[in-house]
């Protein structure tokens, strides 16, 4: 028999370094096309990452995946939200007629969480620009939206090939928020808002698409019918991950063959998997990227379900050994729960490493924020309890179960002590990352992964690793006492 190792396992050999850790570049390759400031990605779960946590992500240079226990629909609107956040330009803003009623014009702003809607003709010409200014003392709200708005003759526009350089400067010339793109016959082409570019002048480490939009990708299943692809491909998703416990099966090889050939120009990644094997299959029908995890996960039970799995830090090893020469990266997903785990993983082979727990304890995070004893929570459960199985609005399954009995359960339910906001978190995770290159003198991660040593320990080593025969009285931000042992 193998011995599996994890990463309480080992440690790292520190080597002769000129390196500080201010110094080295952490960025990394997240698909064969897709390339991340920060190597961090949050987990596709129902308590980790909709909207408002990949938004966050992608600001601070990682991404997110959206979880796929919604509805289709569902789903593809949280694309959108990340997509329209920072877009530096809006090329399809929302829009209205001048002949519908201004309450309308209201709603749409509160839903879409925007300040001002361009009016349009039938045709698609500009015919004004309706914002909250405009209707600050408005209180009849079934008159014509014609009636309140800025008519075309009033606004500034730009041309649509308009650079965003220019188009800042117009907007602070002419004291505007938002700056309308046209084409000679005045038709729509799109909209710059001074909020975006304010938005990205404030988040320069943002991991955007080639638009100057934030990079988001989405969770799906082996299900063949392709409507919720469509969906997500038509909100302009990044990336789409095939998410199951099992991915070294045929179900999730025929997917990839399918969407590589309905959509060859979306980059897939696929998993999980825990086995040279399992990665080099999914490489071969055309996966850009392969998750690597099975069992690892603070609330998952496959291993002591199911028999099944391989300790994290060797399937790491394996997957990265078998894909060396193919230039796919690997991410590592999950079992990690400090910085150093992190450092570990992607010194193992990962280019990246997907979060679960350690991210669904802040603020952005989808779940239940409550308090215990004085102590502040958040809920958090694996996508295989039997909770989250029984929630699934759109009616897949991730596990072979009936309508009558209990489902066979391969997660728990739980709470994780609340850390606050996202930024800070990833501050003291990439900090870890960094002064961990420092100590090896590795500049960068491709470095890092060349050079790095692990070298065995024991138990009595892994409670000397941590602090010991001393009471804590003040916690580090980047050490929890749950973390210990």
């Amino acid at each position: 028999m193998r011995r599996g190792m994890t990463f309480d396992d080992v440690l790292l050999i520190p080597r002769r370094s000129a390196v500080l850790p201010n110094q080295v570049d952490v960025r990394t390759q997240l698909t064969s096309h897709i390339y991340l400031k920060i190597p961090i990605i949050s987990a596709a779960m129902d308590t980790v990452t909709e909207a408002k946590m990949a938004i966050a992500m992608a600001v601070e240079g990682g991404v997110g995946v959206i979880h796929r226990y919604l509805n289709p629909e569902q789903q593809a609107e949280e694309v959108r939200k990340v997509k329209r956040f920072e877009s530096g330009v809006i090329k399809d803003p929302f829009t209205l007629s001048a002949d519908e009623p201004v309450w309308k014009a209201l709603q749409l702003m509160r839903d879409k969480g925007i300040s001002g809607v361009p009016i349009v003709s039938a045709e698609g010409r500009l015919e004004g620009l309706l914002t909250r200014r405009d209707l600050q003392f408005q209180t009849e709200l079934d008159v014509a939206i014609a009636k309140v708005m800025t008519p075309r003759e009033k606004l500034i526009t730009a041309p649509a090939n308009v650079d965003l350089e220019e188009a800042k400067k117009i907007l602070y010339q002419h004291r505007i928020e938002k700056l309308p793109l046209v084409d000679k016959n005045f038709k729509l082409q799109g909209l710059i808002t001074i909020k975006d570019i304010r938005r990205a002048s404030e988040h320069p480490n943002a991991c955007k698409d080639k638009r100057g939009r934030l990079v988001v990708g989405a969770a799906i299943g082996t299900a063949l019918d392709l409507k919720r692809e469509e969906l997500l491909l038509e909100a302009e998703v990044d990336f789409l991950v095939v998410d199951t416990a099992h991915g070294h099966s045929e179900p999730v090889l025929e997917k990839i063959r399918i969407l590589k050939k309905e959509f060859p120009k979306v980059d897939i990644i696929a998993g999980n998997v825990a086995t040279s094997d399992g990665a080099t299959d999914l490489v071969d029908v055309g996966a850009d990227g392969v998750k690597v995890g099975i069992g690892p996960g603070a609330i998952c039970t496959t291993r002591v379900v199911a028999g099944i799995g391989v300790p994290q830090l060797t399937a790491i090893l394996d997957c990265a050994e078998a894909l060396h020469d193919s230039g796919i990266p690997i991410i590592a997903d999950g079992g990690m729960r400090t910085s150093g785990d992190i450092v570990k993983a992607l010194a193992a082979g990962a280019s990246s490493v997907m979060l679960g727990s350690l991210l669904a304890s802040t603020e952005e995070a989808p779940g239940e924020l409550y308090t215990l004893r004085g102590e502040t929570y958040k809920t958090y459960r694996g996508m295989g309890s039997v909770t989250a199985m029984k929630e699934a609005r759109d009616k897949e399954r991730r596990y072979f179960w009936d309508e009558v009995k209990e489902p066979i359960a391969e997660g728990i339910e739980g709470r994780v002590k609340y850390r606050g906001k996202l930024d800070g978190v990833l501050h003291q995770l990439i900090g870890g990352l960094e002064h961990g290159m420092g100590y090896l003198g590795a500049p960068d991660l491709k470095s890092l992964r060349e050079q790095s040593e692990f070298i065995e320990i024991t138990a009595a080593s892994v409670i000397e690793s941590h602090p010991h025969d001393i009471q804590i009285t003040r916690e580090a931000p980047n050490y929890h006492f749950e973390d210990g042992i």
